[in-house]
């Protein structure tokens, strides 16, 4: 009997016309957070949406046509779509006159939804819902990134507890980007040389409210296999292969800015990654504008911002200057200098065998960051081998602490209380902070009505999410069900869940076993943790910290109790900040940087218990969360863990259970409530991305966008000046001969409170003018290490001009008992420098 011979049937997708306005509104995403968008996807299928996880793209295309052919003639869905679409468009009208100087911000990752796998982690996240609030904030903006194939994995914990990475592809006609087309009509494309070939790039849109997202993609048939594997994976292949993508992502990205006809004033570097935008920008002014490198750098630097995100210094990405040169040995002829002048770009010390990324981003730019205030100070000690001769303290590193994206992260049960209460035109004006003490007029029987239900529906979610993924492990049936049964929505449930770094300290709770074992057994206050995180693929300790979470979690006595969620992903992580009681932050310190998740709990009520790291040193409040010491007690680490551990039990024994299981007559824990408000009204409202946003225009993309706008009127004139004072500076600054130095000498002489003491410095300064350097005496006391620390530069005056020798005088008025050291040094000085590291010349005398 003959076999039959079957061919592939093609059926696609096709929505009615009367419904093509879901289309529109599902390749937006403004539609991530606004809660009428997303009920308006789901209502179309509930199983598919949470099948497609919450992709509408993907939504549309599984849907059948008899269920469009329903909504069609269901006049509600009708009118809720329109009102909906009425709402995309009034929101892009309101967002046509922009605030602010214009912007081009480059990141490696973004977490914008978990439909689109371009993110790992915060700092991802972090970018999302920057431009979300860009969006919000009629910020005038525009990102720029990379498209991956594979994105990161998808987690699965085996029987015993092991991380298994599964990698699956992106299907870009089922994601929210688009072609990205120039003024033509063209898709974009841009070349990347790399040894003996061209790269090729793809350019996508994505579109976030009224902001653009420009994505480049090389996984297509124009470049070889080697380079289609470049935009694979994010964070993945070798060392060689980040090259390769930040490479991608500096020169790449510029070059299809200008091919898509954007200049901005402001470029903002998030993170290292993407340093070589300073490079390009440099080549296009040589090349096009005609700058010599020294001018050119000028433009640059006046309009780059550098945002680190890194506390450490191994976490700088870094290269082998052979592999390095390797690929970018052509590139200093683009912009007219020696190869030792272009690698010493990124090195602090010439001698240094390889390229710093997060140097070269220094240099490139006047402004840096870092993103939290604890952050800021620690980076200036990380980023201090680039300039010798400054102490820590003086460097010109700010920060802008990170906040969230309030309308993603709230539940939509949060916003109609608080829209309720706090008025109407919120969140539009979250800013006013006045707008959240509104919280105490809420009675405590709807805020503990509210948690409790969250509390509910994320236990229920957990279950089902829980249940799905033990039953294809073949878990045992009988384990799953005594879990499912002691999992408990009325218990104080408390969540930790990020990347599973081993600094995060996720082992913290696990020191003392019977203890802990105690803890969340007590039959009157029962006590659950849920647990969830991805660690590196690379990262065997990270992995070897779920796996022994997991094999606590089936211990009879903590079934139920503790639980590992798999696959940390966004839907994941709202569930669990909006619905659990406590969020809970162990890391070393001071290593967080920032941290956002606690962030995103707060918005929700949800208490924070933290080491004082990172946000939470600015964001920590008496009765508003819980902390643990910002100094380590002790220097082996072993031992500071068994202090912190026995701390968190003690906090949870004493403070934390009596709060919340001591209930008045109504069945309500008045003080838990008084907490639970007191983090809405003077925690929350400092930490989102509306506040986040409004301190960068602040401080660094409004004064940095004033200054390289007169950098580059008439020609680059200023720029010009400014390169050409600097190369004559530098030219006789080794030449400066020191003739003399009168000072009573503190060490010798004991020198009286409120005496006046004369200093002169005599110097020849051999042809530079007098007022071009400055003499100061820095007064340091001793620190932490015995480390000079910072009490106060006093400046000298010139006194008398003799030729091309300068005596300067200081009348020095000590106003403080104590031991202090001092020392003398002469620096350049002119007025239209940003700042001292801007030209970093130093003489000490």
């Amino acid at each position: 009997m003959e076999q039959p011979i079957w061919k592939k049937l093609f059926v696609e997708s096709n929505i009615p016309e009367k419904l093509t306005q879901l289309k529109e509104i599902s390749r937006n995403l403004w539609w991530v957070w606004n809660t009428e968008a997303r009920d308006l996807f789901q209502y179309i299928d509930t199983d598919i949406w949470e099948k497609s996880e919450h992709n509408p793209i993907l939504l549309l295309e599984e849907v059948n046509y008899q269920r469009f052919l329903e909504l069609e003639n269901d006049d509600e869905f009708i009118l809720r779509m329109n009102q909906v679409s009425t709402s995309l468009h009034k929101y892009l009208e309101n967002r046509k006159e922009l605030k602010g100087p214009s912007i081009a911000y480059f990141s490696m990752e973004y977490g914008l939804h978990d439909s689109l796998k371009i993110f790992s982690g915060g700092l991802g996240i972090l970018a999302g819902d920057y431009l979300k609030e860009a969006s919000d904030s009629k910020v005038n903006l525009v990102g720029v990134g990379l498209l991956y194939r594979y994105g990161y994995f998808r987690q699965n914990i085996s029987n015993n507890g092991e991380q298994l990475s599964q990698y699956d592809a992106q299907q870009f006609s089922k994601i929210p980007v688009q072609p990205a087309y120039d003024s033509n009509g063209n898709w974009v494309s841009v070349q990347v040389t790399y040894p003996g070939r061209e790269l090729t790039a793809r350019v996508w849109q994505v579109n976030i409210g009224s902001i653009k997202l420009y994505l480049l993609d090389t996984d297509f048939e124009a470049n070889s296999d080697e380079d289609r594997f470049v935009t694979h994976h994010l964070y993945g292949g070798d060392n060689e292969n980040r090259l390769k993508q930040e490479m991608l992502l500096g020169l790449g990205g510029i070059r299809a800015l200008k091919k898509l006809g954007i200049e901005t004033e402001i470029y903002h570097c998030n993170e290292g990654h993407a340093a070589m935008i300073g490079l390009e920008r440099m080549s296009d002014l040589v090349s096009e504008k005609s700058l010599k490198y020294a001018e050119a750098k000028e433009v640059v630097r006046a309009s780059t911002l550098f945002t680190t995100h890194t506390p450490v210094p191994a976490g700088h990405d870094a290269f082998h200057q052979d592999m390095f040169k390797h690929y970018m040995h052509k590139y200093p002829e683009r912009i007219g200098i020696s190869w030792d002048e272009f690698v010493n770009l990124g090195k602090a010390e010439i001698y240094e065998d390889h390229f710093n990324m997060s140097y070269l981003a220094c240099n490139l730019s006047v402004g840096i960051n870092g993103v939290s205030m604890l952050h800021g100070e620690v980076s200036k000690d990380v980023l201090s081998p680039l300039y010798k001769g400054f102490l820590p303290e003086e460097l010109e590193v700010g920060y802008v602490t990170n906040g969230v994206h309030y309308s993603t992260w709230a539940a939509k049960e949060w916003k109609e209380i608080h829209q309720k209460y706090f008025g109407k035109n919120f969140p539009e004006d979250q800013l006013d902070f006045d707008a959240w003490e509104r919280i105490y007029k809420i009675p405590d029987e709807e805020i503990w009505n509210m948690k409790q239900t969250l509390r509910l529906k994320t236990i229920g979610y957990i279950k089902q999410r829980f249940t799905s993924s033990w039953i294809k492990r073949n878990e045992n049936p009988k384990l799953i069900s005594e879990v499912l049964g002691k999992l408990n929505p009325y218990a104080l449930t408390i969540g930790f869940a990020r990347r599973f770094a081993t600094y995060k300290r996720a082992h913290l709770l696990f020191r003392n076993l019977d203890r802990l074992s105690k803890l969340v057994n007590d039959p009157a206050r029962p006590v659950q943790f849920i647990f969830a995180g991805k660690a590196h693929p690379a990262d065997k300790a990270g992995q070897d910290l779920i796996k022994h979470i997991v094999e606590i979690s089936k211990r009879p006595e903590f079934a139920g109790k503790i639980l590992f969620v798999q696959n940390y992903d966004m839907n994941l992580a709202k569930m669990m900040l909006q619905g659990v009681d406590i969020w809970m932050n162990t890391p070393t310190r001071p290593l967080e940087a920032s941290g956002t998740s606690g962030e995103k709990g707060v918005m929700n009520g949800t208490i924070h218990f933290s080491v004082l790291d990172g946000w939470w040193v600015e964001g920590y409040k008496k009765d508003a969360g819980w902390a643990l010491s910002q100094e380590n007690a002790y220097d082996v680490n072993d031992l500071q863990d068994e202090l912190d551990a026995e701390t968190i039990y003690n906090i949870f024994e004493e403070e934390i259970l009596p709060a919340f299981y001591t209930r008045n007559r109504d069945g309500i824990p008045e003080k838990w409530v008084s907490y639970i408000k007191n983090t809405f009204a003077q925690v929350a409202p400092n930490f989102t991305t509306a506040r986040m946003i409004r301190d960068y225009q602040d401080r660094f993309y409004k004064p940095q966008a004033d200054r390289a706008a007169r950098l580059i009127v008439s020609d680059y004139k200023l720029a010009k000046e400014i390169a050409q004072w600097k190369s004559g500076v530098s030219a006789l600054w080794s030449q400066i001969e020191v003739k003399n130095v009168q000072i009573t000498d503190g060490i010798a002489n004991v020198l009286k409170i409120g005496e006046e003491y004369p200093a002169l410095v005599t110097v020849d300064l051999k042809g530079l003018k007098p007022e071009e350097v400055g003499v100061e005496m820095v007064i340091t006391e001793n620190g932490k290490d015995n480390n000079p620390t910072l009490i106060e530069c006093l400046q000298f005056e010139v006194d008398k001009v003799d030729q091309t020798v300068v005596t300067y005088k200081l009348n020095l008025h000590l106003m403080d008992a104590g031991a202090f050291g001092y020392a003398i040094r002469m620096y350049p000085k002119n007025k239209e420098l940003p700042h001292r590291q801007d030209f970093h010349y130093l003489k000490w005398i």
